[in-house]
């Protein structure tokens, strides 16, 4: 609770807006929910991608580019978890949009809950500076980076077990704590 608070104190001071941001996302059996965050954008922005781009997105406030680095504005998805829409580990979840584009195969990703982390999480963590590179960010996002994840998501579907979830969160653990 300590976190939570310090972490809204700072954002309210930095810029206009609420604390929290709220997107729609595709879970389990293609059911939308409402996945919560800590915002880490300016509130008004003109940039209409659900894809960030770079570290050095304009739409980033400054507290946001901490908070995503070592992925502290994922903690309110802790809610979700609570509300039995999120597990702490499973595929992440997905905007509608890019959901439309999955074929009956990676549908197969929505079988179980989505979660806080997974191997496209972790192999992805930089996914932003990747995205930056690209001459069109987006069309990169869903011709090679989502195929790629949906691929680790169903790895993930099919072999899924109490000591792959203890594998996963303890590699996420590494990587945000001691590669950031």
């Amino acid at each position: 609770m300590p976190i939570f608070i310090l972490v809204s104190v700072f954002i309210v001071l930095e810029s206009r807006g609420g604390v929290f941001y709220r997107q729609l996302r595709i879970g389990q059996y293609q059911k939308g929910f409402r996945l919560l965050k800590f915002r880490t954008m300016h509130q008004r922005t003109t940039q209409g991608l659900s894809i960030t781009i770079g570290n050095n997105d304009a739409r980033i406030t400054k507290i946001g580019k901490v908070l995503r680095k070592y992925k502290i504005d994922e903690l309110p998805q802790l809610w979700n978890v609570l509300l039995g829409e999120m597990s702490f580990v499973g595929p992440r979840p997905e905007v509608p949009r890019y959901v439309e584009m999955y074929n009956a195969e990676q549908l197969e990703v929505l079988s179980v809950k989505p979660g806080i982390t997974d191997y496209a999480s972790i192999k992805y963590r930089n996914e932003n500076e990747l995205l930056a590179k690209a001459n069109n960010p987006e069309q990169f996002y869903i011709d090679e980076v989502m195929p790629a994840k949906l691929r680790l998501n169903m790895f993930y579907v099919k072999n899924q077990s109490f000591l792959l979830d203890i594998k996963l969160i303890v590699k996420t653990v590494v990587f945000i704590f001691v590669k950031s």
